[in-house]
């Protein structure tokens, strides 16, 4: 019985190989290479808004062993303004958010308005929407940073705990991490400094993007969009 399973389990090889070798490199693609993901929570909108699926490049950074978290080469370090996608052990899960601060940086928030090593991101207001169906207040601005220029959210209906906090020094090998919707998002302010070897890559695109609210319908406006234009 066992020779006769171990035949049909090789004769399943050798009818599939073509196949199985095209999953096998498909599967190292995506754990090294790059890959998309989905995006639940709205807490980097209006840059990334829930139900888009972002295309990660996974060796912007470092050159990873395929299916573990080794590092084999190191290629370069974020900067300021990219998107980063990292698995946060402090949160216990897969976040995305945007560097803000780079090792060494002295990073400070006050009334939403970022400070890096003492000079403040440049800021224009470009919407203001009042809902009052819901009651929200949302300002958009343009804040830019370093060469990227990017919109943020502030829910001015939303609590402010998260908007202030003192000066703080980025530690070697790690970075500070906001969401572009200020109000609405867990990260630096609240897990703390990311280390290098958390990144998993930097966001370029929106592959495409899935409307949750209508019927999980595609939204056209937003398929192969880039992520860093205005």
């Amino acid at each position: 019985m066992t020779n006769f399973s171990n035949k049909k389990f090789i004769s399943f090889l050798h009818s599939n190989k073509k196949f199985l070798i095209f999953i096998l490199l498909m599967s190292v693609f995506r754990s090294a290479v790059a890959d998309w993901y989905s995006v639940p929570t709205g807490s980097m909108k209006p840059t990334i808004q829930e139900g888009d699926r972002i295309i990660v490049n996974k060796i912007a950074y470092d050159v990873r062993l395929p299916f573990t978290d080794v590092s084999l080469l190191s290629i370069t370090t974020p900067k300021r303004g990219e998107i980063v996608v990292f698995e946060s052990k402090a949160a216990e899960l897969r976040l995305v958010k945007r560097v803000i601060g780079l090792p060494g940086d002295v990073v400070e928030m006050n009334n939403e308005v970022i400070k890096v090593n003492g000079k403040p991101l440049s800021y224009k207001i470009v919407d203001k929407l009042i809902n009052k169906t819901n009651s929200q207040n949302i300002t958009t601005s343009i804040e830019k940073i370093g060469n990227i220029e990017h919109h943020i959210n502030i829910n001015n209906t939303a609590s402010n705990r998260l908007s202030n906090f003192l000066p703080v020094t980025v530690p070697s090998g790690h970075y500070l991490v906001l969401g572009d919707n200020r109000r609405h998002s867990a990260d630096s302010r609240v897990y703390g400094f990311v280390p290098h070897q958390e990144l998993r890559g930097k966001a370029t695109a929106i592959a495409f993007s899935i409307d949750y609210n209508n019927y999980y319908i595609p939204r056209s406006d937003r398929l192969l969009q880039d992520i860093y234009g205005i």
